[in-house]
């Protein structure tokens, strides 16, 4: 049994233990090179790469420059993309095109796509014409396109040929996927009208014809389609795969679901960034462009924390009257805040889903409606006690239920309206909605509270 069976067995959920990793350490130190091929073969490319990754810093460099060793691009593949920027600074040109040469093209465009521009036109001058123009032709599309995650190997074959004859070419031809669920269908002109499943061929008489057991092509992926959009479709219809057509209706590749799966996995994970107000920022940025990418959103937020501290300002003489003013004005731009955010959250998503239409707008907005009165009267009742027992003053409590109440409705309100309305703009939600959702429940809670306590009870 090998080193590696046995410490599988003191794994847990994947996670590797430090045990495993001090040894890889101590062998890359020794030169161990039989031991690490040996041991990285043996566990999934995924698990490989984890171990790659949890290394220190210094002996990960050591690995790459290890004489002998060559890094197995299904593991490359697994690897974090800052890690494999990395690596990308250690390994020569002709590594790079080795790794690309034995990668699925949708991989291999992946990895190209995040090298400069000075070392992929030479890691490109390094691959065969085929290859090359298959890359070129991928990197031509827009970054977000159905282009950019399919893979040109697929499997195609006449509608007029036989099973048998389908069996024979798919034994023979050495060219294909290594794996595929479906076998395109097309005609004379290369255009999808059909699919059969790999497994029903096996099942059909030989002398059947593929267009009588194929299930007619109800759904194709332009290239240029959003790639988001692709995610949708796929969710849509249940696909496990599906064809990707030229203008010409010409089946060009496919895509498959762990595509898929991975388009929205990074689209989740941009939406969350967004939010924050970093955009798409990953942690290899430089330190420049991190500031100035986060710069002009802080300056955002500099003007309008400036205009509800504004607004503040005008009750100066309201708050110097009854110091418990200032004391409570944050709990209710701070409640308002964070409802707000939170319509925010389940609105983007929504939108992204495409589950928010005109047709259900108005049912939306009216749910809102009520769960912000229905918030904003509990939470009333729960402060207005609260604010009673503290300070004994009947008016401070009425006041800041009032204002909790009008603040929780208008977060409801304006944590859907925002966000529909920089859409209508072509403005992403999800990058900018948070900021004015915020000031405006900042500067309606303290126009309630102080604007309230100012006219009916403090003024």
């Amino acid at each position: 049994m090998s080193f590696t069976k046995e410490i599988n067995d003191k794994k847990v959920n994947f996670e590797f233990n430090k045990e495993l990793i001090n040894v890889f350490n101590k062998k890359i130190k020794a030169n161990d090179t039989d031991f690490i091929d040996r041991n990285l073969k043996e566990l999934h490319p995924a698990d490989s790469a984890d171990i790659i990754e949890n290394l220190v810093p210094e002996n990960r460099a050591k690995l790459i420059e290890l004489e002998g060793f060559n890094l197995d691009p299904e593991i490359f593949i697994e690897l974090n993309e800052s890690i494999q920027t990395e690596v990308f600074i250690l390994l020569s040109t002709e590594s790079i095109a080795n790794i690309l040469k034995h990668l699925e093209s949708d991989n291999a465009l992946k990895i190209i796509e995040n090298l400069d521009d000075k070392k992929k036109n030479s890691v490109l001058e390094k691959l065969s014409p085929k290859d090359r123009f298959v890359l070129q032709e991928g990197l031509s599309y827009p970054e977000d396109s159905a282009a950019r995650i399919m893979q040109r190997e697929f499997t195609a074959v006449p509608s007029n040929w036989s099973v048998g004859q389908t069996i024979d070419y798919l034994r023979e031809n050495k060219d294909l996927p290594e794996e595929f669920l479906e076998i395109f269908i097309v005609d004379n002109n290369f255009k999808p009208v059909g699919t059969v499943p790999s497994s029903r061929v096996l099942r059909s008489p030989r002398d059947s014809k593929m267009n009588s057991i194929m299930n007619e092509m109800q759904v194709l992926i332009p290239v240029n389609m959003d790639k988001e959009e692709v995610g949708h479709t796929f969710e849509n219809y249940n696909l496990i795969s599906a064809g990707v057509v030229d203008k010409e209706n010409k089946l060009v590749g496919m895509i498959t679901g762990d595509d898929v799966f991975t388009v929205l996995k990074e689209e989740a994970e941009e939406d969350v960034l967004r939010l924050a107000g970093v955009g798409d920022e990953v942690i290899t940025d430089s330190i420049m462009k991190k500031t100035k990418r986060r710069f002009n959103w802080l300056l955002l937020n500099l003007f309008t924390a400036l205009l509800a501290t504004w607004v503040i300002s005008k009750f100066g003489a309201s708050i110097e009257q009854m110091v418990a003013l200032a004391f409570l004005m944050p709990i209710v731009a701070s409640m308002g805040g964070n409802a707000g955010m939170q319509t925010l959250a389940v609105t983007i998503r929504a939108l992204a889903t495409k589950e928010l239409s005109s047709g259900n707008f108005g049912k939306i907005i009216t749910k809102e409606f009520i769960i912000g009165v229905l918030n904003g009267i509990i939470f009333a009742i729960i402060t207005g006690a609260i604010v009673q027992l503290w300070f004994k003053e009947f008016n401070l409590s009425i006041l800041i239920s009032i204002s909790m109440i009008l603040n929780m409705i208008v977060a409801g309100l304006f944590g859907i309206l925002v966000p529909i309305s920089l859409k209508k703009f072509n403005i992403d939600p999800a990058i900018a909605s948070s900021v004015f959702v915020t000031t405006i429940t900042d500067v309606i809670g303290f126009l309630s509270f102080l604007g309230l306590g100012a006219y009916f009870f403090y003024g």
